[in-house]
């Protein structure tokens, strides 16, 4: 047995063997065989879907079970799942889980009872409770007997269906996730009118381009969605909107989140640091509506960026699209499945247009014959018939010199049946009904041949007529968009504080009895910059040594060019006094970066930090010596140009300097900051992406104007979010003048108003609060014009243009405004005409894209800095 083991090998005795005989199996190969029998069987008949009707086999024997109990009425679930144990091997509890998910999916199975809900993850009544049936739209487009192909059931007992007939893409339409053995399948849902209109597409030869719908709504960004295949990814969110500036409202969930589960991590967010909620209300019923309390002073907009950020209020999820097509698995993109699912639906039609004529041809062919039969009489031929065959023969005889317009010849069944007409149908036989039956016949015949003459035809209209039927109520539920990256740092609460030991050289939030630096969080970078002249960035942590010396820390941010370090420093022990002004934007992490130009013995003189690039005056102190006519002197740092961290820089002085001190702080060098609006995602950016805005420096606001007939008056932080229903933004001049045209609705008339806005940090309407008023447009041009067009059934006035400068004055935010016209009006258009502007968007961007050279050796890790060849100062963003 030793020997045995060793070789892994296993004693087998054959049942029978009297003398049990001794064979030898390698484990190896039992576990080959026995692994791969049992992967292909969970891959093949439990974990994923068939192309050809889009169910697993659990799916498919619950609905032929339904099908079995069908008789328009409700059934007990517990009652569907003991049917449906006759066709499904395995246990109770998995086929009324599958059932329950099936009736969550509200198209194939109508429910009645608490089948549980799929916002808040509550689970469904125990299935004696609950009750279902098929639906309306299962029965037309799930099943029919004679296109079906059966089989045995697992037992032998009962027949069940190798694949239903299913003539709708239903896979797509209801999504499939298993997890078998080295195999995992992952298909989206698809919205319902969407998929029916693509399948349309696609018989018309247009290439399909299909997007999943969840039923909980949210938005999602499906730019990598690579057609359902492994390595896509979409990022699905939560929709939330602000409610007061204390209040966020939650009103749409991720796919595959609950309430519960999406609570519980903004609470876990909470906890950790990562944002700051006052409470959370979860008011989900029917719809789910989450509300989010702030505490006092914490940016809703920031919050909102930060709950897409550190929880699952935003939720990627990695579809894997794999299907079983000829009992094997096959990776496949969902339009590819379109294609496939709209050629089963066609061909299933043709075999049903197919069997269709043949009954129709077999009911034209024995009405003629019966027909005959019964008006030439030939039944009295048979009355001195003697025997079977004798009574067939007279019957064939009889028929033969009327049957040579029929479509086939008569055979022996024809002529049987021919003797099992009563005499009773004979005796009442109505030649006029019969050749209305015939022409009947023939006339359902032209048109079942026409159909399969124009098979795509008839398949577009089988198509149509299943989304005039059933796709009311059925729109699409998740808004397509396009997502702006959200940088954790920035939308993280400081949940930390920084404090120095300068001399020991130790930085973190655990040393809290040393120097406070400043408020930060547990995910931020901390840049350091030492006596010696050395520079580096690194992580936060709760105590961590950067080296001895230490002359400035700080939180930094990655891409800041904006924050401008001033800096004096000796090079080397008695070299000259050199500056230099720099950002630094782009480092390797936890590298050590040496900002002299790298003689021994170099030291700092002077350092600051300056966040919106500000210059101050020094005094320079020289070291006395003879012969020395000036001991002191002042330098402006706005003097100097802007460079590179790794530049040399400038001399300063060629004596030794004793000291340099603050003489005169500076304002800022840097140019107003340039914006643009991207209507795309929404957002403010700095990289020239969309609308540009203008030039935004100090207390500058932006005006957003919204459909819903109110205005905003923000400030121009990156993060400030904006509703969906905006419809103009400018950087605002409080000498600016709006001019609106909107219905007023207690009065039912249109109004035209012009005010200056006035500023406020909480939206204000300009409009009435009649639940009628609405907004026609909005513009700050100084001279609009309204472009009305009169309804010609009411009026003969003729279509004016109103130029409303000088319809109306400016007048107060308050003021109604004055009515446009008394006649009524069938539409009103904005014009504008042309005004020449500032600065363009094209030159701005230009600006954005000017490139710039670095003066200094750059790093081999690092990109170049942004610097001037030439020396000169250049404008930063």
């Amino acid at each position: 047995m030793a020997d045995e083991n060793e070789n892994n090998e296993e004693q087998i005795f054959e049942p029978g063997d009297t003398h049990a005989e001794e064979k030898i199996v390698p484990v190896k190969g039992l576990y080959e065989n026995w692994f791969l029998d049992y992967a292909s069987y969970v891959i093949l008949e439990r974990a994923v879907p068939a192309i050809n009707d889009g169910l697993k086999p659990v799916q498919r024997r619950i609905l032929h079970a339904m099908k079995d109990l069908d008789d328009g009425r409700y059934n007990k679930v517990a009652n569907i799942i003991g049917h449906t144990m006759k066709y499904h091997p395995h246990g109770d509890a998995s086929i009324g889980d599958a059932l329950v998910q099936l009736g969550q999916k509200d198209l194939l199975i109508d429910t009645q009872g608490n089948w549980g809900n799929t916002l808040t993850g509550d689970g469904s009544a125990a299935p004696r409770y609950i009750e279902a049936r098929l639906s309306k739209f299962a029965l037309e487009v799930v099943f029919n007997h004679k296109t079906t192909k059966w089989g045995l059931s697992y037992d032998g007992r009962n027949k069940e269906p190798f694949f239903l007939p299913v003539k709708f893409p239903l896979l797509l339409a209801q999504g499939a996730e298993g997890i078998a053995v080295g195999l995992a399948c992952k298909i989206l849902p698809h919205n319902f009118n969407e998929l029916i209109d693509a399948s349309i597409g696609v018989l018309r030869g247009k290439r399909p381009n299909i997007l999943p719908d969840f039923p909980n709504g949210g938005m999602a960004d499906f730019s990598n969605y690579n057609d359902g295949l492994r390595g896509g990814k979409i990022r699905i969110r939560a929709k939330m909107r602000q409610l007061d500036k204390k209040t966020l409202v939650i009103d749409e969930i991720p796919h595959g989140t609950t309430t519960g589960s999406l609570i519980e991590s903004i609470i876990k967010a909470n906890d950790k640091g990562k944002i700051k909620i006052k409470k959370i209300e979860d008011n989900t019923a029917d719809k789910a509506e989450i509300l989010v309390h702030l505490p006092p002073n914490i940016s809703p907009d920031k919050t909102m960026d930060a709950l897409y950020a550190f929880s699952d209020c935003e939720v990627s999820i990695s579809p894997n699209a794999c299907i079983i097509e000829n009992e094997k698995p096959r990776f496949v993109g969902v339009n590819e499945i379109l294609k496939i699912n709209t050629e089963q639906t066609v061909d299933l039609l043709k075999q049903e247009l197919e069997i269709r004529k043949r009954e129709l041809e077999e009911q034209w062919h024995f009405s003629s014959l019966e027909k005959i039969f019964i008006e030439h009489r030939i039944y009295r031929d048979i009355e001195e018939a003697e025997t079977w065959e004798e009574v067939l023969g007279n019957i064939d005889l009889g028929l033969k010199p009327h049957i040579k317009h029929l479509k086939r010849a008569v055979v022996e069944d024809d002529l049987v049946r021919l003797t099992e007409i009563k005499i009773k149908r004979i005796s009442k036989f109505d030649s006029f009904k019969a050749d209305e039956k015939i022409a009947g016949l023939e006339a359902e015949l032209e048109e079942v041949q026409h159909n399969l003459d124009n098979l795509v035809d008839f398949a577009i209209d089988h198509y149509k007529r299943l989304k005039k039927k059933y796709g009311e109520g059925r729109e699409r539920k998740t808004e397509i968009k396009i997502f702006d990256s959200i940088e954790a740092a920035k939308v993280v609460v400081a949940n930390k504080k920084l404090y120095v030991n300068r001399e020991e050289g130790f930085i973190g939030y655990g040393l809290r009895k040393d120097e406070f630096v400043s408020d930060c969080s547990d995910i931020d970078d901390i840049i350091v910059f030492r006596k010696d002249g050395k520079m580096m960035v690194t992580k936060v942590d709760s105590k961590k040594f950067v080296g001895k010396g230490i002359e400035h820390v700080g939180v930094w941010k990655k891409g800041d060019k904006r924050t401008i370090y001033n800096m004096v420093y000796h090079d080397g022990l008695k070299g000259t006094a050199m500056m230099k002004r720099f950002p630094v934007n782009s480092i390797t992490r936890d590298k050590e970066y040496d900002l002299t130009a790298g003689n021994k013995g170099s030291k700092l003189l002077y350092f600051t930090a300056n966040p919106n690039g500000e210059a101050e005056i020094i005094q320079v102190l020289l070291r006395q010596k003879a012969n020395l006519k000036k001991p002191k002197f002042d330098f402006d740092f706005a003097d100097l140009a802007i460079k590179g961290r790794a530049a040399k820089g400038n001399i300063l002085s060629k004596h030794l300097v004793r000291k340099v001190e603050l003489k005169e702080v500076g304002a800022s060098t840097l140019a107003p900051r340039k914006i643009w609006f991207d209507d795309i995602v929404q957002r403010l950016n700095p990289e020239g992406r969309g609308t540009y805005l203008g030039a935004f420096k100090g207390d500058d606001k932006i005006l957003a104007i919204y459909q819903r007939g109110y205005y905003r008056i923000t400030g121009y932080d990156l993060s400030t979010r904006f509703d969906e229903e905006l419809i103009h933004i400018e950087k605002f001049d409080p000498e600016i003048v709006v001019t609106a045209v909107y219905w007023e609705g207690e009065k039912s008339q249109y109004n035209v108003k012009r005010f200056h806005p006035e500023l406020s940090s909480k939206p204000v309407a300009f409009i009435t609060e009649h639940n009628d008023s609405r907004l026609e447009f909005a513009t700050t041009h100084p001279n609009p014009v309204a472009k009305i067009q009169y309804d010609k059934r009411s009026s003969d006035q003729e279509d004016e243009d109103v130029e409303l400068a000088e319809f109306i004055s400016v007048k107060g935010l308050s003021a109604m405004g004055n009515r446009l016209t008394a006649q009524k009006v069938r539409t009103i258009d904005r014009f504008e005409p042309d005004i020449s502007g500032d600065e363009t968007a094209e030159e701005a961007t230009e600006d954005v894209n000017q490139t710039v050279e670095n003066d200094g050796p750059p790093s081999d890790e690092d990109p170049p800095d942004t610097l001037n060849g030439d020396g000169e100062q250049i404008t930063l963003f």
